[in-house]
């Protein structure tokens, strides 16, 4: 299958790059008041620690977009402008060093504001994403399909991007999200046959923490796999440090990024003799920030679970009361069910000395 994301334009967000082959990265939105600054920073400080590579700001107004000044001086994360209606706005936020704007040039009053706003991105090198979603396509395309539909979200995406090139502006990315999962990949996959430009991959509207999570992985993992998408936002009813940890899940699951510890562990069954769920969620919360590209098999039983435990880097697998720890298929020593989470943890942290 032909990797389509390796084929887009190439942009630059304040240094990080998307598309082109680029790797895929992964962005959240501060849930703050902009102009709250020691908010947004601490928020954004968060981001970076979870393994967050670009960041979202809501401009609703002016007291928003000129906080921008101070916010970029406080972090070196590249910053997203979110800005709707007034195209002002863009205009402050790009003199005031924003790394990209996210619009929607239907809606910010005419084609001399959009002119405006392209010049001055094309003159600063801000690249602009245009943002087409289901739940606010236009009348006339309503009017047209009848409904939302993938073929409405790419002529809304190609009549936006169109009056960005008619002022030789192509500095271009484009996310088509629905609440609706299959609407959203079929339109990203329509979008990736019709246009040369990155794409910002999301399900909108995805709901709390375990639907939105779910909805997201199915909508994002399919299309990543699929070789379509070059930056994603997961969109959660939640904290939204919580969506950075499930987009870089996601991108792991999809084969699409390496590195990180990869737990693997079994099912529980009526062969299981140990607390096997309790010891994976220990394990999973002491190695998921370890840094290093390791899989650690956390398994219940003599039926599979040897031979999985001895396929990983690291392992234990359980027995009655007790477990085997194994390293890289040879057996390391028997122990007791209450110390294998620690002679586990242990022996990789040892490794990682030497």
């Amino acid at each position: 299958m032909t990797n389509k994301r390796d084929n887009t334009r190439k942009i630059n967000v304040g240094g990080v790059a998307v598309g082109g082959g680029s790797p895929v990265t992964v962005q959240s939105m501060c849930n703050t008041k902009t102009w709250d600054v020691e908010a947004t920073v601490n928020q954004i400080k968060e981001f970076r620690a979870a393994g967050c590579e670009i960041v979202r700001l809501a401009i609703p107004d002016m007291r928003a977009a000129r906080a921008i000044s101070e916010i970029k001086e406080r972090v070196d994360m590249p910053l997203v402008a979110d800005i709707h209606f007034d195209y002002r706005l863009a205009l402050e936020v790009a003199q005031r060093g924003i790394d990209k704007i996210r619009i929607n040039p239907g809606n910010i009053g005419g084609e001399e504001n959009v002119k405006a706003v392209a010049e001055e991105c094309k003159k600063r090198h801000i690249p602009i994403r245009i943002g087409v979603n289901g739940g606010s396509l236009e009348k006339r395309l309503i009017e047209k399909y009848g409904h939302p539909c993938p073929e409405a979200l790419v002529e809304s995406a190609r009549d936006h991007a169109a009056l960005l090139e008619k002022f030789g502006f192509e500095d271009i990315c484009l996310s088509l999200k629905s609440s609706s999962v299959p609407l959203t990949i079929a339109a990203y996959r329509l979008a990736s046959e019709v246009f040369p430009y990155p794409l910002h991959l999301g399900v909108t509207e995805t709901g709390t923490e375990w639907n939105g999570t779910i909805q997201s992985a199915v909508g994002i993992g399919t299309l990543l796999s699929e070789g379509i998408g070059n930056t994603i936002r997961v969109s959660l009813t939640a904290d939204p440090v919580k969506e950075v940890s499930a987009g870089i899940a996601i991108l792991k699951a999809a084969g699409v990024r390496q590195g990180g510890v990869k737990l693997v562990s079994c099912p529980t069954c009526g062969r299981t003799e140990i607390d096997l769920i309790g010891l994976a969620n220990k394990v999973e919360q002491r190695v998921k920030d370890m840094p290093r590209d390791i899989s650690v098999a956390v398994m219940g039983c003599v039926v599979n679970g040897p031979g999985e435990a001895r396929e990983a880097d690291y392992g234990v697998a359980g027995g009655k009361d007790k477990g085997l720890l194994f390293k890289k298929g040879q057996v390391i020593g028997t122990y007791p069910y209450d110390q294998l989470c620690d002679a586990l943890v242990e022996l990789i942290e040892k490794d990682d000395i030497k």
